[in-house]
């Protein structure tokens, strides 16, 4: 019997375990990150399925950003919880990222603008397609400033830049 390897699309569309509501536990996975953003233990905390995450990015216009906090705390409100898990959001920007690069890659004019998602603290992900040197030129292309710090690129002022409301 062979194996047919899933598609980034078959990923994102992928909800069979998702969202699930988990009571935290600092041993988590994520658990370093939520206890610094006020998590204690038993408070619940949400895995979103991958195309809530995509539906998010989807929405961030051009001349504007968002983080992974901010898709995090989008998806705690919207379950009705104040904690979302960082490393399964941050898995699902990346398989949202390289669907919409399949989906271009197939002549979809419709794809994520997965460039405008930046990580914590306004740097540019190395794991998105063509690494963070690819969105760093789409970046510049719409306006933004990237300063290089170190290895890592991050956007000037990003904050000024990020999605407001909820």
């Amino acid at each position: 019997m062979s194996y047919k390897r899933k598609t980034w699309k078959e990923k994102l569309e992928d909800k069979k375990k998702f969202p699930k509501i988990l009571k935290f536990d600092p041993k988590f996975p994520c658990g370093r990150a939520l206890v610094k953003m006020g998590a204690k233990p038993g408070d619940p905390v949400v895995l979103a399925p991958p195309i809530e995450v995509d539906e998010i990015m989807r929405q961030v216009p051009q001349g504007k950003l968002i983080t992974l906090n901010e898709i995090c705390m989008k998806i705690a409100k919207l379950h009705n919880v104040k904690y979302c898990c960082t490393l399964t959001t941050g898995i699902f920007i990346m398989t949202a990222a390289n669907a919409a690069e399949e989906g271009k890659e197939k002549g979809e004019k419709n794809t994520t603008p997965y460039w405008r998602t930046l990580k914590i603290g306004g740097f540019l992900n190395d794991k998105f397609p063509g690494r963070a040197i690819s969105q760093k030129r789409l970046l510049e292309k719409e306006g933004f400033r990237i300063l290089q710090k170190g290895k890592k690129f991050v956007v000037e002022n990003y904050e000024n830049f990020l999605v407001k409301g909820n």
